[in-house]
């Protein structure tokens, strides 16, 4: 019997998915079914989740320096129920998430970090050539070892946000790896789309009790208020106290705001955790404020494991969900695409695909 977790199976003869052909060239088109191998597992997908990178993908036909260069399924945020396991392990139905990673060469010195190992595949990304086709499609086939079977008490419609979680926590985690302390710390989170919400989110189930929420859209600053932060401030009028932070994640990934983290937002000894994605050319940081401070600078690229903690969180917290502001048709791409790119509307936006709809 079919619950809300369990979406009723659809046949599977027919596949369609949203294909980007270029920038503004997007259609909800025919593909072909999938057949998964043995150490593949065919999926259903419920919900998928659009990010920074699918925006790129659609408005510029590029993400940074990766050209699409043949059509390409976006996403890499996805709920999904099983559709089909050929060993039989998993009954067609079992609710799951999906890691997006497929692991490079291994790396001396980097072990514990698989996400930095070169000549890895993101779902959704022309980083890779053929192009690594994404989720946002009615049923789509994995590895095995990328599975994650949702606990019962887990809705599928929540567990959309495992992955972009899992970015923000894996932020959280490399504060920690220099030694800060998130807990006691008083903490700077500059913008709060939807990594910056989720990061948020993060800090605050981690206990963190002093968190300051930056942004120039006052609408984003309101769902902030909402996950948990202490203090919002619209830095196109207000002024953000200097030297007053121990810890910034920066989620923006605009200059300008990098720069004030490090030159005036942290005081010394302070630790600035890089989260937002920049653009190869940009060059914010001043080195003196850096220097003279002795300034921590770390990345946060993608995640490890942090997957699994998410799952965890999102199961708990309930009002994580909250982030999602938007469920929309994967049929009509412009709309869908315009409104994920535009802060005062949305938070988080994602699409229906197969999953049960909500009001």
């Amino acid at each position: 019997m079919a619950t809300e977790n369990t979406p009723t199976a659809a046949p599977l003869e027919t596949n369609h998915a949203l294909v980007i052909h270029g920038a503004q060239s997007c259609h909800w088109e025919s593909v072909p079914m999938p057949v998964p191998e043995e150490h593949q597992v065919l999926l259903r997908v419920a919900y998928v989740g659009i990010c920074g990178s699918d925006l790129h993908y659609y408005r510029d036909g590029a993400n940074g320096d990766f050209q699409v260069r043949e059509p390409l399924i976006p996403g890499h945020e996805l709920s999904a129920t099983v559709a089909e396991d050929p060993t039989g392990e998993l009954r067609a139905g079992t609710p799951v998430t999906v890691h997006p990673a497929r692991w490079g060469t291994p790396q001396p010195g980097l072990e514990h970090a698989p996400n930095l190992w070169p000549g890895g595949s993101y779902l959704g990304s022309a980083s890779t050539w053929p192009h690594t086709q994404g989720a946002l499609a009615e049923f789509i086939v994995v590895d095995r070892t990328m599975l994650r079977v949702l606990p019962e008490q887990l809705p599928i419609r929540r567990a959309v946000l495992a992955e972009p979680l899992a970015v923000a926590l894996h932020a959280v985690e490399q504060a920690r790896s220099v030694g800060a302390h998130p807990e006691t710390a008083r903490i700077l989170v500059s913008g709060v789309g939807p990594i910056g919400l989720l990061t948020v989110a993060a800090l605050k189930a981690a206990g963190a009790a002093h968190i300051t929420a930056t942004d120039v859209v006052p609408q984003a600053l309101e769902r902030a208020e909402r996950q948990g932060a202490t203090v919002c401030l619209d830095v196109s009028k207000d002024s953000v106290p200097e030297r007053s932070y121990d810890l910034v994640f920066e989620c923006s990934g605009v200059d300008a705001a990098i720069a004030s983290s490090t030159s005036r937002a942290l005081r010394s000894g302070g630790v600035h955790v890089q989260v937002g994605m920049v653009s190869p050319t940009s060059s914010p940081i001043g080195l003196s404020r850096v220097i003279s401070g002795e300034i921590r600078i770390v990345g946060a690229f993608r995640f490890v494991h942090e997957i699994d903690d998410a799952i965890r969180l999102l199961e708990s917290h309930s009002a994580i969900e909250d982030v999602i502001t938007h469920e929309l048709d994967p049929k009509d791409p412009g709309p869908l695409f315009a409104t994920a790119a535009d802060p005062r509307l949305s938070g988080k936006v994602i699409v229906g695909v197969t999953g049960t709809p909500q009001p």
